[in-house]
């Protein structure tokens, strides 16, 4: 299967944080303060945007690698965004690198590896072991 993302292509996501996404209600801590697991699923939204345009129908990606420096915290309500890019096209694997900011400069940064799956075909080796 031949992908229609090519090595350069990039996304940027923004959003408000919220509540559900503290250090407290993700247990990663116990400030009330933008999580790293948080961070981690912004990169990742990031990531999906990006590729899913480009897929067939009927397919999909799995993370299946994230690496990311929280360098700085942000606290809920503030605004976040993340920008990826594409850094490899292999077969089937995607290369991203990342970075995350907030209002006030640069939270994180990182590199994250997704998988192309035929989705229903994913779901039935997963039902079957």
């Amino acid at each position: 299967m031949e992908l229609a993302i090519s090595v350069g292509t990039t996304n940027t996501f923004e959003k408000v944080t919220e509540p559900r996404e503290s250090a407290a209600a993700v247990a990663s801590g116990a400030l009330d303060v933008f999580s790293t697991p948080s961070l981690v699923a912004l990169f990742e939204q990031t990531a999906l945007l990006v590729v899913d345009p480009h897929l067939p129908d009927g397919f999909g990606t799995v993370g299946t690698e994230v690496f990311v420096k929280h360098l700085k915290a942000t606290p809920i309500g503030a605004k976040v965004r993340c920008t990826v890019e594409v850094v490899a096209v292999e077969g089937k694997r995607l290369s991203f690198k990342g970075e995350m900011w907030d209002e006030t400069g640069r939270i994180g940064e990182g590199k994250h590896t997704r998988y192309v799956v035929n989705s229903a075909e994913f779901i039935r080796r997963l039902r079957q072991c």
